[in-house]
C-alpha cells in the first residue's frame, strides 16, 4: 500500500468532520443568538409591536440579553437615545437597571454620562444601585462631580450616593474630586449640605401605627 495513502485517508476523515462542524455551527448559532439579535434591533428601531411579542413569549428572558460586542442591554440602548417611553416601558418588563455592559457602566452610569438627569431619576425610581462602579471604580456619583453636573450630583446624593467612595485609578472619591474643583465651589456646597442632612435623619427609625 501506498505510505501516503493512510495519511490521505486520515485527512478526509479530519476534513469530513471540519465540515460537518462548518455546517452545524451556524445553525446553532443562529438559534442562539438570533433572538436576542433581533429583540436588540427591535429595541433600537423603536419596533414596539416586534419587541412586545418577543417579550411576551412564554417564559422569555428576552428583555435582558446582551449585545454580544458590547454587553449593551436595551435598557442601556434607550437609555443613551434619552428614551424615557422605552425606558419605562422596558423596566415595567423586568429591565435590570443594573446591568453593566463590557467596560462595567450601568443605565445609571450612562444616564450620568449623558447628563440626563430625568433618566437617572427614573432608573433610581427603579431601584439602580446609586454606587455601582464601573471597570475603572467610579460611581456614577464621581462622574456628575467630573462632569461638574450639580442637578444630578444633587440627584445622586439625595438618593444615598457615598461621596468618599473611591475609584481605583486615582484612588479619588467624588469629594476629593470635588475639593480640587475651585471653579464650582457648589458642587462642595451640595456634598457638604448631604453631609448635614445625613446627620439630621440618625437616630431612632420613625415608628409608625401602634407600638404597644
Amino acid at each position: 500500500m501506498d505510505p501516503v495513502t493512510p495519511r490521505m485517508n486520515r485527512f478526509s476523515r479530519l476534513w469530513s468532520a471540519v465540515l460537518a462542524f462548518a455546517l452545524l455551527f451556524p445553525v446553532a448559532a443562529q438559534a442562539q443568538f438570533s433572538d436576542s439579535y433581533n429583540f436588540l434591533k427591535a429595541v433600537r428601531e423603536r419596533d414596539g409591536d416586534k419587541a412586545t411579542q418577543m417579550l411576551n413569549e412564554p417564559g422569555s428572558t428576552i428583555v435582558n440579553t446582551k449585545d454580544i460586542t458590547s454587553g449593551e442591554t436595551a435598557l442601556h440602548i434607550v437609555t443613551a437615545r434619552r428614551d424615557l417611553t422605552w425606558m419605562g416601558f422596558l423596566l415595567q418588563r423586568g429591565a435590570n437597571p443594573n446591568a453593566r455592559d463590557k467596560n462595567g457602566v450601568t443605565p445609571l452610569m450612562l444616564a450620568t454620562n449623558l447628563r440626563f438627569v430625568d433618566g437617572a431619576e427614573t432608573l433610581l425610581g427603579r431601584k439602580a444601585q446609586v454606587d455601582a462602579t464601573n471597570n475603572s471604580g467610579e460611581t456614577a456619583l464621581i462622574r456628575a462631580v467630573q462632569l461638574r453636573d450639580l442637578a444630578m450630583v444633587r440627584l445622586l446624593l439625595k438618593n444615598g450616593a457615598n461621596p468618599d467612595k473611591q475609584d481605583t485609578i486615582a484612588g479619588q472619591s467624588a469629594r476629593d474630586y470635588a475639593n480640587g474643583d475651585f471653579r464650582n465651589p457648589q458642587i462642595l456646597e451640595a456634598i457638604t449640605a448631604s453631609d448635614k442632612d445625613r446627620k439630621a435623619g440618625t437616630g431612632a427609625p420613625k415608628v409608625f401605627g401602634p407600638t404597644g
